[in-house]
């Protein structure tokens, strides 16, 4: 029978589902429900994995020899970039991402980190901890917020993450631009009901990536969603920061490495920029020695934008479309493309 190999921790509830629904394949699961991200594959013995063809994984993968059979991954993080030299894909080994599960717990991590930097939360907070009230006469200069109705979001990566982005954005009144490669607007990938933006319709205006420096010099508040390829690497350099507006707000959910934490950093130092709201970090995690820990204008979290409750289950909502589409014949989603690097 035909082997499908699980990795990541599911609830069993969650694979009979998978075993009820695709028949046609032994489906075995090395997941115990434990909170860890994945099994390694040297935890896995060798008699396992030589007959698997469908292979369900966070990122960790065998070694070619070990799967002669597999032809097709599906892993649980929307990130690729660490397969794109992997002699699995080499091989011809399929691969499909996760792309548009995040697309939810992302979006609404913007919006907290925004409205937590306009609306003068880190102050808040730090006057509630010393238990007191600010004199009345600096109580407007402290708290008076900078509002986001009407101002201009510039996404810089119109997935589905910076799709469900325009859709908050558009109900708190903002305008919206979208830099996306490619004439067609539609998304293609997987997208949850109800959510992002299917036909492209919501953005005031589209860019291609050669006009990125207009998309910036016309935005108060600049998304960085990019995947990480060569083309994007560093793409938010000296230049970049020098486009944007005194005013900008850089918010960084994309990949750590498409930002030149150098340059961020002097642009903040220079107050050529306002604020940096940074998830993701070229050094992960982010050292101690980082000038960015101390600078006035940045709040940092630890790459936890993407997380939720119920991150695994809609991996195999995902999963399970992708299988349907496997044993029929059909395109997968979210099928990783090496030559443009996601």
């Amino acid at each position: 029978m035909r082997r499908i190999l699980i990795t990541i921790p599911l609830a069993g509830t969650t694979v009979e589902r998978l075993r009820a629904g695709f028949p046609a394949f032994e489906i075995q699961s090395w997941s115990d429900g434990s909170p860890a991200f994945a099994h390694k594959p040297s935890a896995i013995p060798a008699d396992v994995w030589h007959d698997v063809e469908v292979l369900f994984t966070f990122r960790d993968v065998p070694a070619p020899e070990q799967v002669p059979a597999l032809r097709w991954i599906q892993l649980n993080s929307a990130g690729a970039d660490v397969l794109l030299s992997s002699p699995l894909v080499e091989r011809g080994v399929t691969v499909t991402t996760a792309s548009g599960i995040h697309a939810i717990p992302m979006a609404e991590y913007v919006f907290a980190m925004l409205l937590a930097w306009c609306r003068r939360l880190p102050e808040l907070l730090a006057w509630q901890r010393r238990a007191q009230w600010p004199e009345a006469a600096d109580r407007e200069r402290l708290f008076v917020p900078r509002e986001i109705h009407g101002q201009t979001l510039g996404i810089v990566g119109y997935g589905s993450i910076g799709r469900h982005v325009a859709r908050l954005a558009k109900a708190f009144g903002m305008q919206v631009l979208a830099m996306r490669r490619g004439g067609d607007r539609r998304e293609r990938g997987f997208v949850a009901p109800g959510t992002g933006d299917p036909e492209g319709t919501l953005p005031d205006r589209y860019l291609a990536p050669d006009a990125l420096h207009e998309l910036l010099a016309g935005s108060d508040v600049v998304l960085n969603a990019l995947p990480l390829t060569e083309r994007t690497r560093n793409i938010f350099g000296g230049e970049a920061f020098a486009a944007m507006r005194p005013n900008a707000i850089f918010i960084n959910i994309g990949r750590g490495a498409t930002c030149d934490e150098e340059a961020l950093t002097q642009a903040l130092r220079e107050r050529r920029i306002e604020a940096a709201l940074l998830d993701v970090f070229a050094q992960e995690p982010l050292p101690s020695s980082s000038p960015l820990w101390g600078l006035p204008g940045v709040m940092i979290s630890p790459h936890v934008a993407g997380w939720a409750p119920n991150y695994n289950e809609r991996a195999t909502e995902l999963f399970a479309e992708n299988l349907r589409r496997y044993t029929a014949g059909e395109p997968l989603l979210n099928r990783l493309d090496p030559t443009r690097g996601y």
